[in-house]
């Protein structure tokens, strides 16, 4: 018989763990308190579609249907998911995020249903020969479209809405400056959705012929005519919507024709040079709908994305230039790739007419100075956002020490100094602490390389980015 004595006992208190009853009923508290923090409809389009795996002392993992899913979760309800889960549970945990196909086998059995009722109204095919669609330009396709870290999320949400139309991020908001590739997106969700039903009805118009057009039916006295003409559609595509801030008739309009779309389950997308609440003169309700859907950016592009732009529009037009003539295109044309494209274009006129190859030197006089859109982005604010992110102090980035956990952000820090400030490597090394230029190209190219399969290190430079722009 073994006896322990009391005085040599040592009592543990173990890691609590949850059955999975406990767990689901744990994460439908933090929903409720989630819930009041975020619109009913993004509620519904994310929160509905997740579910608690496993709930530790430390950190509690949540099961969601794509890649895509987590990346915005992580990006735009990261602190207010955090937040609930510390009211309901009493602790902060960490957040960890599994993909499930079986959430997804799940959602599109629900979405089953609602797909088949919607088919006569998207997918359903008349007995009549197609219609030509004003204004869908069959050159703007997702293939053609280039890639980079400025603009992916936006490249995956047109994705899915071509793939469950009406159902996956309805409305789709695409904002970004003039000339990165908006108006190309929608157009290219057009035609993916036109060669999926060749018979399906599409509304493409800018909102300033939207607005025209329902001023000229006023005068007309043909409003019947007018609301056929935009609300009988399978797919309803408006660019540049920013245009009818201020006009209250207009937007009383559109906020009606928005609403028989919607409620059809029909696809909207949506473009803007700025995002819905920063649409001056909106009004709330149409502020509401906007902002109801999935909102995305594409911003200017980066040295990469630039040099791959180039590379692809040589291709369509089957010509080619040396690499160091490209570079110097990229490196000189910063501020959209209608610019880039323009500038390229000059270029090859320029050496068909002289017979000969363009020189660094030829090209000066075309390329200019070389432009600076981040002449405000400066490299303390670079410190201080990431210094902010990492919780970190400017000693750590600028300091001696190689603990791990300062090695990424060190590395993302030389990235973005690079890659958006334009910084040469030497002059990166003096506001690093004096590290030599091997040490920041080295930095430079990790991050580089990550970026191209790491959704991580994408996810980290796209917030960066936009609290830096913002």
């Amino acid at each position: 018989m073994l006896i322990v004595s009391p005085s040599f006992m040592w009592i543990t208190s173990p890691l609590k763990s949850y059955t999975l009853m406990d767990t689901q009923k744990n994460w439908n508290k933090i929903l409720d308190i989630i819930k009041n923090q975020v619109s009913a409809v993004n509620f519904k389009g994310w929160f509905s579609k997740t579910e608690a795996a496993e709930i530790s002392d430390t950190q509690i993992t949540i099961k969601v249907p794509s890649a895509f899913f987590k990346d915005q979760l992580i990006l735009k309800y990261n602190s207010i998911i955090r937040s609930s889960v510390n009211e309901a549970l009493g602790k902060d945990l960490k957040l960890n995020f599994i993909i499930d196909s079986t959430i997804s086998e799940k959602i599109n059995s629900q979405k089953k249903g609602r797909e088949e009722e919607n088919e006569d109204s998207f997918f359903s095919l008349p007995q009549s020969q197609p219609q030509p669609v004003s204004n869908l330009n069959s050159k703007f396709t997702l293939e053609n479209f280039v890639v980079g870290l400025t603009n992916n999320l936006a490249y995956a949400a047109a994705q899915a809405v071509i793939q469950n139309p009406g159902i996956s991020y309805n409305p789709l908001f695409i904002y970004g400056p003039s000339g990165v590739g908006k108006t190309h997106l929608m157009q290219a969700i057009g035609n993916a959705l036109l060669k999926k039903n060749p018979y399906l009805k599409i509304i493409i118009a800018p909102s300033e012929k939207f607005m025209n057009d329902f001023v000229q039916s006023i005068q007309t006295k043909k409003m019947g005519d007018f609301r056929s003409k935009y609300r009988n559609c399978g797919l309803f595509l408006i660019d540049d919507v920013q245009f009818i801030s201020g006009k209250d008739s207009t937007q009383e309009e559109f906020f009606h024709t928005f609403n028989e779309i919607h409620s059809k389950n029909l696809q909207i997308v949506l473009t803007s040079d700025k995002p819905p609440n920063e649409i001056q003169k909106l009004e709330p309700r149409l502020l509401s709908r906007f902002q109801g859907g999935l909102m995305v950016d594409i911003q200017l592009p980066d040295f990469d994305t630039r040099m791959a732009i180039l590379k692809a529009k040589l291709t369509e037009r089957g010509e080619s230039l040396p690499e160091d003539i490209l570079n110097l295109i990229a490196e000189n044309i910063v501020s959209n790739t209608r610019e880039l494209e323009g500038k390229l274009i000059q270029i090859l006129q320029m050496s068909r007419l002289k017979g000969e190859t363009p020189t660094l030197d030829s090209l000066k006089n075309i390329l200019g100075k070389p432009q600076n859109t981040n002449s405000k982005l400066d490299h303390r604010r670079v410190l201080s956002t990431v210094n902010n992110y990492f919780n970190l102090k400017l000693a750590d980035l600028t300091g001696p020490r190689r603990q791990k956990e300062l090695v990424l952000p060190r590395q993302l820090a030389m990235y973005i100094l690079q890659k958006e400030c334009g910084l040469p490597l030497e002059r990166i090394g003096e506001i690093l602490g004096g590290r030599d230029h091997t040490t920041i190209m080295h930095g430079v190219s990790k991050i580089d390389k990550a970026a191209q399969r790491d959704r991580e290190i994408q996810r980290l430079l796209i917030e960066l980015k936009h609290q830096l722009t913002n």
